[in-house]
């Protein structure tokens, strides 16, 4: 153990429990399942989904599940706005969502499509360093950088796919094989001080 004469490097509390170093998120991509929700969109690339939160901070998330409010806006399951603002007419019969964000309508008894916004989207140059919220929400920080807003297809934003959702990047198989590993290995060096323990016992004994 550390004392004030020695100081004993991070790593070397041998024999005095274990340490929390971290944990860390992995933006990668998910794969993507069709759900024939015209509400649904998936990102396909590097950007997030800017969401207006109630404290009127902008909040940044890979969930493209939306719904329409009362007053036609488009909003996440929580009620949260898309951003910037997407107002879906009442008399809308159809919508449709392009690669390039464009949103347009089909207004009943029309045959023509209207276009009444378009989808921004928004990526980090460290996304690894964004504070999550919870419920698949992040917030920038400092270590993230400012987000760098523009339309899906540029910079390295992704394109949009209507339709679709992306699901989970984490694999449950190779996540469970990690898990038994680290049990094992925590087992094995469980055991190895239990035995230093027992060695050291049966020193004091010998010393007695």
């Amino acid at each position: 153990p550390s004392s004030v004469s020695t100081q004993v490097p991070v790593g070397l509390h041998v024999g005095h429990g274990v340490k929390f170093i971290g944990t860390e998120k992995i933006h990668t991509q998910g794969n993507l399942e069709n759900t024939g929700n015209d509400l649904d969109l998936s990102i396909d690339g590097h950007g997030f989904f800017q969401i207006l939160q109630p404290n009127g901070i902008v909040g940044y998330s890979r969930d493209g599940h939306f719904n329409i409010d009362g007053m036609g806006r488009l909003v996440t399951n929580d009620g949260m706005l898309l951003d910037p603002e997407i107002n879906i007419p009442q008399d809308t019969r159809k919508i449709e969502v392009g690669f390039d964000g464009t949103v347009t309508v089909f207004l009943r008894d029309e045959t023509m499509p209207e276009a009444i916004g378009s989808i921004q989207l928004a990526r980090f140059q460290n996304p690894a360093g964004l504070t999550p919220l919870g419920k698949n929400l992040y917030v920038s920080t400092p270590a993230s950088g400012n987000a760098i807003v523009d339309a899906p297809g540029a910079s390295s934003m992704g394109t949009l796919t209507q339709g679709f959702l992306e699901r989970s990047n984490v694999s449950l198989v190779e996540e469970m094989v990690n898990m038994i590993t680290s049990q094992r290995a925590y087992e094995v060096n469980s055991k190895a001080i239990q035995s230093a323990d027992e060695m050291l016992k049966n020193t004091n004994n010998l010393v007695r």
